[in-house]
């Protein structure tokens, strides 16, 4: 009897410490500094502060991979943007030139030669700067092509050719975008090299943009290789370009700053992108159905000439200074 009674008070005995112990470990663990998951946990207004737009909700991870963290990535904003306010400006800049263009042919109509085609033509461009011109302009139109259909491909093209069709077709137009901006990087650098030294600002391109370019009155202001507005077009492509390549390659290629980085990327590309198309089209306009005898300097190389004495005076004369009569091809007067 006394022995059973010696073995339940040293039990108590046993559990009264036990519990004395467990009742001083918090306190002895905040003493030593040691973790309190209760403490450490996230607050309510921690996690509405981290749900805010542009925040992100990270974790902890033991992985050489920091971006493996990231719970929820920020991008509301980015998401907006490329949602709502892309769009509306690639249609006002499409849209809007489209509209420019079509008014000003109503009221100006062709730009003829005013005196008329002659027999004679002169070379405007070699074959290096031909297959320079259409590098650049082939891989940009296929870019444009492709790109579009990251902004407007959703709500206009897939209604129309239906899921499957259109999932197919953004499939090979992401390919195609990626390799064939490799293209347009080698065709920026060439038109930089090829044409840089016809294309530095001068006196003559303030006279050229007083009178208009010759484009809204009759008369054409002297202008040397390159007019003030073709200018205005290389220097857009050079540094339009550069923005699309750098821009580009980001997104090809992610470095490890993480989403935010690609996001202001991609911000870049599209506006840039659609700012080049807007003025592609006017220069599409101009070297085409806009101007007579335009077209041939990239076709065949050979203009007119008195096209191009009427748009490029002071080439010509430079031209023929520098070569002479054998600058001129054929030797027919001009006809009226």
């Amino acid at each position: 009897m006394l022995n059973r009674l010696s073995t339940i008070l040293r039990g108590g005995l046993a559990a009264f410490i036990l519990a004395l112990a467990l009742a001083a470990a918090p306190e002895a663990a905040r003493a030593q500094g040691s973790v309190n998951p209760t403490a450490q946990s996230v607050k309510e207004q921690q996690l509405l502060d981290a749900l805010k737009p542009g925040a992100a909700i990270t974790g902890r991870v033991t992985i050489p991979n920091a971006q493996a963290a990231s719970l929820i990535q920020p991008g509301r904003d980015w998401r907006a943007f490329n949602q709502e306010t892309l769009p509306r400006i690639g249609a006002v800049a499409l849209l809007g030139m489209l509209a420019l263009l079509v008014g000003f042919y109503m009221l100006r109509g062709r730009i003829r030669i005013d005196a008329g085609a002659s027999t004679m033509r002169i070379l405007r461009f070699g074959s290096v700067e031909r297959v320079t011109h259409w590098l650049t302009a082939t891989s940009f139109l296929v870019l444009a092509l492709t790109g579009i259909n990251v902004t407007f491909g959703k709500t206009i093209l897939a209604p129309v050719m239906g899921p499957e069709a259109f999932a197919a077709w953004a499939g090979f137009a992401k390919l195609t975008h990626n390799f064939v901006g490799f293209a347009f990087m080698l065709g920026v650098v060439l038109t930089f090299l090829v044409w840089i030294k016809d294309n530095i600002p001068d006196s003559t391109d303030l006279g050229w943009f007083a009178a208009g370019g010759g484009l809204l009155g009759k008369g054409h202001p002297p202008a040397k290789r390159f007019n003030g507005g073709q200018k205005i077009v290389f220097w857009s492509v050079v540094v339009g370009g550069f923005f699309l390549a750098l821009s580009g390659w980001h997104l090809l290629f992610p470095t490890q700053e993480g989403i935010a980085d690609v996001q202001w990327h991609a911000t870049i590309h599209g506006t840039v992108a659609y700012l080049m198309m807007a003025l592609i089209l006017g220069h599409i306009y101009i070297g085409s159905v806009g101007m007579e005898g335009a077209f041939d300097a990239m076709g065949s190389g050979e203009v007119d000439l008195n096209w191009a004495k009427e748009h490029h005076s002071l080439w010509v004369e430079q031209e023929m200074a520098r070569k002479g009569t054998p600058a001129i091809i054929g030797s027919a007067q001009p006809a009226e």
